[in-house]
């Protein structure tokens, strides 16, 4: 096939190495915000002094991962839409500003519409979540195998929590938008912003109203509330729209055309997404066979992948963001310079995080938990948690490059080949060593994404067929 080559007139995306940080920074700041909020959470509940509501709140949030990251596909193809509408303005010598403001209000931008229809879909999901609260928490605490009191206390928590669901998931359309577009630092006041509110009113709900999990729970849902009005205003600020442009839609960019596109592409993510979170709820069902304390001592160290994994995901929007703004120019080969420079920074983060983490476990044990069972078990265990940047970067790295080349179906297919590899793998692993067969089981998964992810780009990359990929 021939590649078109770039315009000439354009100039070129800038991959150095300082523009790759200079994206992922704000990205990875804004990132840690998210963790942030489970782990002080999971740390005040840790110091309860009660078994079961750690293990408990372990349970929540694995369910609420499985419920609301499965849909995430509405950050993902946000993202991956706009660096992309992104390119195609460039082409044409326009700015989204200036598509914007020269447009009339019967046709508006093509990123203002891009939001628009992750925020419709967004809300949708979201009122059916919400309105399936009871039947949703009941079956999904069976299929963890909730003990009695852990299961009590995931339903406490949960009961709330679920009043913010819609919030949640609008937060993820408005992160890859943000995104797409490089505008990272938006993302960093957003997320900064739901952050330190949740940390202020779950302190405040807990120990000043005495409110329990409760408390933990409410404080969250508030925040992220409040988080999607900033959002809005900023949506609003740099697009230079008034209110009512903000929320004025016009239906050719609805059309069944367009929804179908983006269904299409959401549908890949979505399974993809799917079969990620149920192998973590797989890894937690485990957990919870095991008793409170595996299952709580589990759910301390898993926090650690899940911070990692938020920082390391900065260098993934990085390389989304760039590699999207090339196949929307097919400018592949600076594609191809993307692709080797992400993954530089990417694996040099990710030494960072381990020797990190190696540095500060037992201060980060001794923070998240006074039980001493719990806090022996997650010790034993603490060099697994470390080494999970090491282990999973070339995941999220290699996530970020399809991502942004909007391959739905090479990100489908990865996932269903990474299912029929991983689950019988896992239970074998978890038969033969128990506890520490759960946390190979954890390595895995990581190594597996990376190694199929790893492969179709290189098939690519021999074969010079980039386009084949979207």
């Amino acid at each position: 096939m021939t590649i078109s080559p770039p315009s000439s007139t354009m100039p070129p995306i800038d991959t150095r190495y300082t523009r790759i940080i200079a994206i992922a920074l704000p990205v990875l700041l804004a990132n840690l915000a998210m963790p942030l909020q489970s782990v002080i959470d999971t740390a005040i509940v840790g110091n309860m002094n009660d078994t079961a509501k750690l293990a408990g709140m372990g349970l929540a949030i694995q369910l609420l991962s499985l419920l609301l990251v499965s849909f995430n596909f509405l950050q993902y193809a946000s993202s991956g839409l706009s660096a992309q509408a992104l390119g195609e303005l460039a082409n044409h010598g326009d700015s989204p500003i200036n598509a914007t403001a020269t447009s009339s209000p019967l046709t508006p931008s093509p990123l203002l519409s891009i939001l628009q229809r992750a925020l419709l879909l967004a809300f949708v999901i979201g009122a059916i979540l919400l309105l399936a609260k009871p039947w949703l928490i009941d079956v999904g605490l069976q299929a963890l195998s909730a003990n009695p009191a852990s299961g009590l206390a995931a339903k406490t928590y949960l009961d709330v929590r679920f009043w913010g669901v819609i919030a949640e998931l609008m937060n993820f359309a408005f992160i890859g938008w943000f995104a797409g577009q490089g505008k990272t630092r938006y993302m960093l006041y957003q997320q900064g912003f739901i952050a330190i509110l949740n940390v202020g009113l779950t302190l405040f709900f807990v120990f000043v109203m005495q409110m329990g999990l409760v408390g933990v729970a409410l404080g969250t849902t508030i925040a992220f509330w409040l988080g999607v009005l900033l959002a809005l205003w900023l949506s609003r600020q740099h697009l230079q729209i008034s209110w009512l442009a903000l929320f004025e839609a016009d239906r050719q960019h609805f059309t069944k055309e367009k929804m179908l596109r983006l269904f299409s592409l959401n549908k890949d993510i979505f399974i993809r997404t799917l079969i990620l979170t149920l192998s973590f709820a797989w890894i937690t069902r485990l957990s919870a066979q095991g008793g409170d304390v595996i299952l709580a001592a589990n759910a301390i160290l898993l926090q650690v992948l899940s911070i990692s994994a938020f920082a390391l995901d900065g260098v993934a929007v990085s390389a989304e963001t760039l590699s999207g703004q090339a196949a929307g120019r097919r400018d592949w080969t600076r594609f191809r310079v993307i692709v080797m420079r992400t993954g530089v920074v990417s694996y040099g983060l990710a030494v960072s995080l381990s020797a990190t983490w190696w540095l500060t476990m037992p201060t980060y044990l001794q923070f998240m938990t006074n039980i001493d069972s719990v806090f022996a078990l997650a010790y034993d265990y603490h060099l697994y948690a470390v080494l999970l940047p090491i282990v999973g970067v070339g995941a999220y790295w290699l996530d970020g490059i399809f991502f942004g080349l909007t391959a739905g179906s090479v990100i489908r297919n990865a996932a269903l080949i990474l299912a029929a590899i991983f689950f019988p793998l896992s239970w074998l692993l978890y038969q033969q060593w128990d506890m520490t067969g759960i946390w190979l089981s954890v390595w895995c998964l990581l190594l597996l994404r990376m190694i199929i992810l790893g492969g179709f780009l290189y098939n690519a990359q021999q074969t010079g067929r980039y386009e084949k990929l979207q």
